[in-house]
């Protein structure tokens, strides 16, 4: 009965069958026999219940595996990061403006020959421009009185000098170099002058002829400043000369220094990484009307850009072909070029980008093509408030320093078209020690921009192996400046050659002994 009632239950109890039990010829009267089936029947079970609960455990760990980046990954991933931030290898070069010892410093003294200017164009035409009037009244041997700023341009911007520029600071900084006064003096205000434009990209040798001037006039009034000076072949103290006035006499006034500070301190304290692209959006209504750049305008916006361009009288060329500007590379990118550049570059969607811009044309409807893919775009007015921002109202070049200094101090620059602003922020940046500065390969884009909207190529891995292919050396980093491309014969390769603002290196960036040589 035992044995019975037994073998009964532990059939029934581990879900045995008799079939089973068949398999172990043991003698049913045998209490040790029955010990003997009951501790395998036990090992069975324990041995599946065993490898049932492993393999859920691996399966588990294997799972988080997937799930979790690896170390060497989340390595990697970072690495990805701080690349996408970091400034390009710039192997111990570093800034140099003093003069060498041929240089002599002028004597103090009355100077009996005067040069007046009236800088044109906006912000940055006009900074270079003075710049370059102090290397001319240095090698003419003249007073420089404080140059006259437009308020003829797009902008009617009514500034004066000292609106802009601390006065004092540019006068007391240059006395080693220049004799600068405020003012003519008052018995020359009405004697004869002899008005000139100087001559493009002018040398050495041009201004040194134009001294024959002094035989006849007191006063030489330059009625334009911009690109009056050559960017090469000229005595490497009067380039380094060029450098100390633009990067370290042209000192913003203490208004827009003080409040510049304080924006640039804002942005990096948004959205905590402390880090922040400038992007010098060129999708403004003055620059799209003169570049004749209508891809992606309505038919009513492409009219009134077209208007704009006929009437404006100094802008020489008034009919363009639009398409044909878009494929040579010579249109801004379009905010949602923009949005897809940068992604392809690997910057994430809450990356804070400040606009350092005028007003973009079309406003939001332009600009949400960007927003959408990365939100966190900044203008001065969402972080500057109402009354900081008042007194600039109306003045153009004076909220352009304030996008300067932003432009400057960040931790990428990015600019979508080779324009003033655009060449003096990149050459400023080479020489503060090369600052990452990306510079979009327009034509290049724009062929993949073309292949995206026909299909031929869709967003993911492969558009960002082009984009970033492209890009390789267009960082920021160091090389010496480029001549004009061959072919280009007269003084077409003047204006064909890399501008001076644009990188002064080598003049004005200097290499240690042991530096390996840049080409």
């Amino acid at each position: 009965m035992v044995t019975s009632r037994g073998g009964s239950s532990s059939s029934s109890s581990f879900g045995i069958s008799s079939s089973c039990c068949k398999m172990f010829p043991v003698k049913p009267s045998s209490p040790s026999s029955f010990t003997i089936l009951r501790l395998f029947v036990l090992l069975i079970v324990f041995i599946f219940i065993f490898n049932f609960y492993s393999r859920s455990i691996l399966e588990d760990e294997e799972n988080l595996n997937l799930r979790l980046p690896s170390q060497d990954s989340v390595s990697q991933q970072q690495l990805s990061s701080e690349k996408l931030w970091e400034t390009p290898f710039s192997d111990g070069l570093h800034p140099c403006v003093h003069p060498t010892s041929r240089y002599q410093a002028i004597e103090g003294g009355d100077n009996n020959h005067y040069i007046t200017v009236r800088s044109n164009g906006g912000l940055n035409q006009m900074r270079t421009g003075i710049a370059d009037m102090v290397a001319v009244s240095r090698m003419m041997n003249a007073t420089l009185v404080i140059p006259e700023l437009d308020k003829r341009s797009f902008w009617q911007d009514k500034s004066i000098f000292s609106d802009i520029f601390d006065e004092d600071h540019f006068i007391d900084s240059l006395k080693g170099d220049v004799r600068i006064i405020k003012k003519l003096p008052t018995e020359l205000v009405s004697v004869p002058r002899a008005r000139k434009h100087f001559t493009s990209w002018g040398g050495l040798g041009y201004y040194e002829e134009m001294t024959k001037l002094w035989m006849d006039y007191q006063v030489i009034h330059v009625a334009k400043s911009d690109s009056r000076l050559a960017n090469n072949d000229l005595p490497i103290d009067i380039q380094r000369l060029r450098c100390r006035a633009l990067y370290h006499a042209l000192r913003f006034s203490p208004s827009i220094e003080t409040l510049g500070k304080k924006l640039i301190e804002r942005l990096r304290s948004h959205g905590g990484s402390g880090r922040y692209i400038s992007l010098h959006l060129r999708y403004e209504k003055d620059m799209l009307a003169f570049s004749g750049c209508t891809y992606g305008l309505s038919d009513a916006e492409s009219q009134e850009l077209s208007l704009l361009r006929e009437n404006t009288n100094h802008w020489k060329v008034k009919k363009i072909n639009s398409t044909e500007q878009r494929i040579a590379g010579l249109c801004p990118l379009t905010p949602k070029e923009v949005g897809i550049f940068l992604e392809a570059l690997g910057y994430p969607p809450s990356t804070a980008i400040y606009i350092a811009a005028g007003e973009i044309y079309g406003g939001k409807t332009h600009l949400s093509d960007l927003t959408s893919r990365f939100p966190n775009l900044l203008f001065k007015e969402m972080i500057a408030s109402e009354e900081e921002l008042k007194i600039y109202s109306n003045h153009a070049s004076q909220t352009a320093a304030l996008d300067y200094m932003i432009s400057l101090e960040s931790d990428v620059f990015i600019p979508t078209h080779s324009g003033n602003m655009a060449r003096a922020v990149e050459g400023h940046r080479r020489f503060l020690g090369h600052r990452k500065t990306i510079t979009p390969h327009r034509k290049g884009l724009v062929e993949i921009f073309d292949k995206l909207e026909s299909g031929q190529l869709k967003e993911g891995v492969s558009l960002q192996h082009r984009v970033q292919h492209l890009h390789q050396t267009r960082q920021g980093g160091p090389r010496k400046r480029e001549s004009a491309p061959d072919g280009i014969k007269g003084r077409a390769r003047y204006k064909a050659e890399e501008s001076f603002y644009q990188n002064p290196y080598p003049e004005c960036i200097c290499a240690s002994k042991k530096t390996t040589k840049i080409t």
